[in-house]
């Protein structure tokens, strides 16, 4: 009988790693893959992705509204409660094995409760990452508490997660299988991306994300108006804005980067969901990724495409030398935009090895799904580093 596996996927953002680990499974026959979809999946607002999720060809199993109208504090909390309810009825319908997830998102830290308080054993991707400046720092640890088996995307996480109390026998290195799909992706070229997104590009792309800072008062607004008039210094440069998450204050963001878009069409655009071709072939197009997505320290720097990261809702990742990093400040922002585009930078990201591996990553998460022993899974103990005395 084939191990049946639960994906759990609440936003383009996770799901654009967990496809090539999904595709994987789906062609395995000793798995058997199922797939929840919640969250921004569901959401006009954000795109609706999970017609992305059906178009790559995979089953949904089921789907769990979160009911998210407001983009407050109490409201993402009221909305994380409802997705625990909803996730745990799913998962006790279809029974799996075991659930998989990846990240440190709030749907999917309740998708982690729910596995927890059903005894179906959890496993992890992309733990052990540190992001300073936002909540999700916190969510990733919990959900890494939770987990029974965890596939960490560098060796100084693979650490932490032992430093954690996590089993070594339990904490596997396989990359960020985000990245697998770098060489299966077929980029289009930049005049039919541009014709497809409606703007001209001749010269110069940006490639832009820029999503709330949810340990800040402000939640970003200040950066994000301080980034916008940097950007405004260079009228001449075509510019693509992917939307920004669901995390408290993300409304007040949309609205800037509309209305900044709205003032030069004819280069700037904004879209909800590229989805992940359009994406990294923007990416793969782009002479800078800037903002504050971790895509800007992870496929980036696969791509040796130089990154600008801005203030630090990422402090604490890797970094590769492909990355710079900048305060929340105009004339830094300029100035580290300019440095990216010096053809010298070019010739250093080219050169600069990817912090998160090289491709690969699925199988290695697959093979290990299949290998573990489910008996072995229902529980876990603290796992004691012995130091010298």
């Amino acid at each position: 009988m084939s191990r049946r596996i639960c994906v759990v996927t609440g936003s383009r953002a996770d799901y654009g790693h967990l496809q090539p680990v999904m595709a994987t499974m789906k062609n395995d026959p000793a798995l058997a893959l199922q797939v929840i979809v919640c969250g921004q999946h569901l959401d006009p607002r954000f795109g609706e992705t999970w017609h992305a999720i059906a178009a790559d060809g995979f089953t949904i199993d089921g789907r769990v509204d979160l009911a998210l109208d407001d983009d407050t504090p109490l409201a993402v909390a009221e909305s994380t409660g409802r997705a625990v309810t909803g996730i745990a009825r799913e998962l006790s319908r279809l029974a799996p094995d075991i659930v998989l997830v990846l990240g440190d998102r709030y749907e999917i830290l309740a998708a982690g409760v729910a596995a927890l308080l059903l005894n179906i054993p959890i496993a992890h991707i992309h733990g052990g990452e540190i992001t300073e400046g936002a909540v999700d720092d916190a969510m990733r640890h919990a959900l890494s508490k939770m987990a029974a088996l965890h596939f960490v995307a560098a060796e100084p996480y693979r650490k932490r997660l032992l430093q954690m109390g996590e089993d070594p026998a339990r904490v596997m290195l396989s990359g960020a299988p985000g990245l697998d799909q770098i060489d299966a992706v077929v980029p289009m070229t930049p005049q039919t991306m541009a014709a497809d997104l409606g703007i001209e590009v001749a010269g110069t792309l940006f490639l832009i994300t820029y999503h709330p800072v949810t340990l800040q008062a402000d939640g970003g607004i200040a950066g994000l108006s301080t980034l916008l008039r940097a950007l405004a210094l260079y009228p001449d440069t075509a510019m693509i804005f992917t939307g920004v998450n669901s995390d408290p204050g993300h409304r007040a963001l949309r609205d800037q980067v509309a209305a900044f878009v709205g003032a030069n069409p004819r280069r700037h655009v904004a879209v909800k969901s590229l989805g992940q071709p359009r994406y990294l072939s923007a990416m793969k197009a782009a002479n800078v990724v800037i903002g504050n997505s971790s895509s800007g320290l992870i496929e980036a720097p696969a791509l040796h495409i130089p990154s600008v990261n801005i203030g630090d809702r990422q402090k604490g990742r890797l970094r590769s030398d492909s990355v710079i990093d900048c305060r929340e400040d105009e004339s830094a922002i300029r100035a580290a935009i300019d440095r990216a585009l010096d053809p010298a930078f070019h010739t250093v990201a080219a050169a600069s090895p990817p912090a998160y591996g090289g491709g690969g990553a699925a199988q290695r998460i697959v093979n290990a799904l299949k290998a573990a022993p489910l008996t072995q899974l229902s529980g876990k103990r603290f796992h004691d580093i012995i130091l010298p005395t």
